[in-house]
């Protein structure tokens, strides 16, 4: 039993939006994404996708990229990212409701591993596209989901961490942010993102170990489709 994460897988098989403009590593990635799943991950292992999951604005518009997903071995945990506009941050109840057994939606809640408490929130970074003002806002409401998210880890009893966020902890040039600042808190022992595309991205924000918490990127095009094993 094994644990895994990869994000941005940004499927669209039930809308109009092919990747591959976007370099040649997107070429046919959603057959790259398959071949490695089934490759490296058992139905005994879990997965951690940590957003930008689907290019479909609706629900509905999802669905098919959600059965492609739900058919690929092992369980599957959910993170959102800024691309899941089908997600309602106030209805992520709902979404586990409806994908019971099949899809756990991480948001507001923790989901087990072992020993391990998995934890996460889409997170923000600053990127020069928003005001100051409006970034901080979100940023706060980030961060108040991912205590959210520890605390009830904490209460039933968890002390072993891993954190999950969608954005990079860090903006650029940042050396900590209120997100590294939570994980240290907490003792997360793992901090796993995504978000950073392109060669010019990649090393945004932290690798390795940093101040006893290890950073993970996890971005689909950064791993070549291969999902990383985290446990």
């Amino acid at each position: 039993m094994a644990l895994y994460a990869m994000g941005d897988l940004h499927l669209s098989f039930g809308t109009d939006k092919p990747m591959d403009s976007f370099g040649a590593v997107w070429k046919n990635h959603p057959k790259k994404i398959e071949k490695y799943w089934r490759k490296l991950i058992k139905d005994e292992d879990t997965i951690v996708l940590t957003g930008d999951h689907s290019w479909g604005k609706k629900l509905s518009e999802c669905m098919a990229d959600f059965e492609f997903i739900e058919g690929l071995p092992g369980r599957k945990i959910m993170l959102r990212g800024n691309h899941d506009m089908f997600w309602d941050a106030k209805k992520t109840e709902k979404l586990n409701q409806e994908f019971k057994g099949r899809l756990f939606f991480l948001q507001n809640n923790y989901a087990v591993y072992g020993d391990y408490a998995l934890v996460g929130s889409k997170g923000r970074c600053y990127e020069g596209k928003e005001s100051r003002k409006h970034f901080l806002k979100i940023r706060e409401r980030e961060l108040e989901r991912l205590r959210t998210s520890f605390e009830l880890a904490r209460a039933a009893g968890y002390e072993r961490f891993l954190m999950f966020l969608h954005y990079p902890p860090t903006s650029i040039g940042e050396a900590w942010s209120p997100f590294t600042r939570m994980a240290e808190e907490y003792g997360a022992e793992q901090v796993i993102y995504s978000h950073c595309h392109g060669e010019a991205r990649y090393y945004d924000s932290f690798h390795g170990d940093v101040n006893g918490v290890f950073y993970r990127l996890v971005s689909g095009d950064f791993l070549k489709f291969r999902p990383e094993r985290i446990l």
